[in-house]
């Protein structure tokens, strides 16, 4: 069994995996992570493989239980990734976007993918046909959206996310929520058709914490999977150990 750590901006998510079905899963504040990780090899005696990817700082006495209760495997970008990255600044490229360029890969062959990552970012990543990743684009997510509002104006209010009734808003309230989540689905939408201008065959991937509240509101076709970093993960990890057994094979 496999346990799958993602660190992110804010939280840490873990997944337990029985070969790529999640068994259990759970999500914490960093401060927790100690606690919270004893408690899963606990009660999951037969995790003896782990794999951590990380976009924030974790502390070392973590990875250190990782290390005493598993066979651990960090993503880098070091990791052999199983696309070919054309990233002018590939070591400016965060790990978190290898990874689900890495599961759309791996788990979508042979096809055009654009992986659309809503969470404090908004993040678009690109791999076409041929298993090259070609890159994608960046922008706030919906919690930087109203928080922006907030901070760097003197009167508009810190709001909660919440579903515009009307594209009009009739109130400073309604008016800050439809421009907010209204915005970010012109953008996903936009961005798709751009997409498929040019590449008509697209597999379109949401993930992230704001998935499920976006893909509601989507115009065009997607996948929606709030796991999808998660899964990406045990994909990862599996086509790690299977490259490495090739190269002892041959030597």
């Amino acid at each position: 069994m496999l346990l799958a750590v993602d660190v992110g901006n804010t939280r840490i998510k873990v997944a337990v995996f029985e070969k790529h079905t999640i068994l259990f899963q759970d999500f914490f504040p960093k401060e927790e992570a100690q606690k919270k990780i004893e408690n899963i090899f606990k009660k999951n005696p037969k995790v003896k493989e782990s794999v951590l990817s990380s976009v924030g700082k974790l502390d070392e006495t973590v990875i250190d239980l990782l290390k005493k209760h598993s066979d651990l495997n960090i993503i880098s970008s070091e990791t052999h990734f199983p696309f070919l990255n054309k990233y002018e600044t590939p070591k400016t490229l965060g790990v978190d976007r290898m990874v689900l360029a890495s599961g759309a890969t791996l788990m979508y062959p042979n096809q055009n993918r654009l992986i659309i990552d809503a969470g404090t970012c908004v993040t678009y990543d690109f791999v076409d046909a041929n298993d090259v990743y070609l890159g994608g684009a960046i922008s706030p997510g919906l919690r930087l959206r109203y928080e922006a509002l907030h901070n760097y104006t003197a009167k508009l209010p810190l709001l909660e996310l919440e579903q515009p009734l009307h594209y009009i808003g009739n109130s400073t309230k309604s008016a800050i929520h439809s421009g907010v989540v209204n915005g970010i689905l012109n953008e996903i939408d936009g961005f798709v058709n751009q997409y498929r201008q040019e590449y008509q065959v697209l597999t379109i991937i949401l993930t992230g914490g704001d998935a499920e509240f976006l893909a509601k509101n989507i115009k065009n076709t997607i996948f929606a999977n709030s796991n999808f970093l998660l899964e990406s993960l045990s994909h990862i990890h599996h086509y790690k150990i299977e490259n490495d057994q090739k190269d002892n094979f041959r030597r």
